[in-house]
């Protein structure tokens, strides 16, 4: 007799269903019978402007050495970081992208007894690491398609452990100021923890633009999580890291695996902190790039959800999904939202500005062939 093995895993996973990430390069090409060199990936918010020569050196003249196990505790890139954010290299942990960490968090401090608040349209991820160690999730409505931070403060209860906040938010775009995530933190009981994702926050430059990791001092139930994905071009690599107080580090490490992150990565997350010319290209890139798509939206009367981070939400309505597979059809990747709640929706990462263009003429096209003209 077989065994059912989704049977005997824990209640929380039976229910669970795995991520989507956008589709793959290749997997379009093997469908399409296209080259890959011919098709534009805008689905999973990577920087186009591939990696910096600084990270790929580094990377580089760490192979040799692919025998041997990494610095289990990632002491070279701890310290770079410790210098550049201004705190101890004992309130870092690191992970395997950001999303280990949100994970080893969730493990350490929440279970079948806790409740864990987060957005509505807010990061996938939250629900799925929440659902994973049995735990509650309290949904918050959102407003103005962003974090309603007063009512997700009204939401918090003797057993909530965890509030996910994205700042900028992932798929919308929106986000909060630094003056009003501090008037948040100042409402939430000491003993919750409050986990500020800021894995687009490379790409403010604004003085009024949030800073978790200068709340720490004041707050220290805040974790601050941020990637070397997005704006520092290692998404393949997969390096993430927290900032708390040593106290929760100390926690966070104890449960994290030893060896997450590869001596690769390390050694290219290291090197890329001191490539600032990259950061900034990378920044006026994605500038350039959000106004070029939002001027397009504007011309073909589309409406746009204004982001702060490397892609933006367009509505296409009812016919979303149909002009989805229309670009594809036309070699270009983009992302349907519908698993957010958003099911008109599609979301469009920033590239450079002939694959902007690219998308935008094929864009116009798919809406052409739907009816909806251009």
């Amino acid at each position: 007799m077989a065994i059912d093995f989704q049977s005997l895993a824990v209640q929380g996973v039976q229910a669970l269903s795995p991520y989507q990430p956008g589709k793959p390069i290749s997997e379009l090409a093997r469908e399409m019978g296209l080259e890959p060199a011919e098709i534009i990936k805008l689905a999973s918010n990577e920087n186009p402007l591939g990696p910096s020569k600084k990270a790929i050196a580094a990377a580089q003249n760490a192979m040799p050495d692919l025998c041997l196990y990494p610095d289990g505790n990632g002491f070279d890139l701890k310290q770079k970081l410790s210098t550049r954010l201004g705190v101890g290299a004992d309130q870092i942990t690191l992970g395997n992208g950001s999303n280990d960490v949100i994970e080893v968090i969730a493990r350490c401090f929440a279970g079948s007894d806790s409740d864990v608040v987060f957005s509505q349209y807010a990061f996938a991820v939250y629900p799925l690491v929440t659902q994973a160690i049995g735990a509650k999730g309290v949904v918050v409505p959102a407003k103005e398609w962003g974090h309603d931070l007063d009512a997700m403060a009204a939401a918090v209860t003797e057993r909530t452990r965890l509030i996910f906040i994205a700042n900028p938010n992932n798929p919308t775009g929106t986000v909060h100021g630094s003056g009003a995530i501090e008037a948040f933190l100042g409402k939430i009981p000491e003993d919750v923890l409050v986990i500020l994702d800021e894995a687009y926050c490379e790409y403010m430059t604004g003085e009024a633009d949030p800073d978790g990791v200068a709340l720490l001092t004041r707050f220290p139930n805040l974790i601050v999580c941020r990637t070397f994905s997005k704006a520092w071009g290692l998404a393949a690599l997969r390096v993430g890291y927290s900032v708390s107080s040593a106290a929760i580090a100390d926690v966070l490490n104890r449960v994290r695996q030893p060896f997450n992150v590869s001596a690769v990565a390390l050694a290219a997350a290291t090197a890329v902190l001191d490539d600032e010319d990259y950061l900034q290209r990378s920044r006026e890139a994605n500038t350039a790039g959000l106004k070029q798509l939002e001027n397009a939206f504007d011309q073909m009367g589309l409406r746009y959800i204004p982001s702060s981070g490397n892609f933006v939400a367009v509505e296409i309505g009812p016919q979303a999904m149909g002009v989805y597979q229309a670009l594809l059809d036309h070699g270009v990747i983009v992302r349907p939202i519908a698993g957010y709640g958003m099911p008109g929706y599609l979301r469009v990462s920033v590239g450079l500005p002939a694959q902007n263009e690219h998308f935008i003429d094929a864009l116009s096209k798919a809406l052409a062939a739907a009816g909806q003209g251009a």
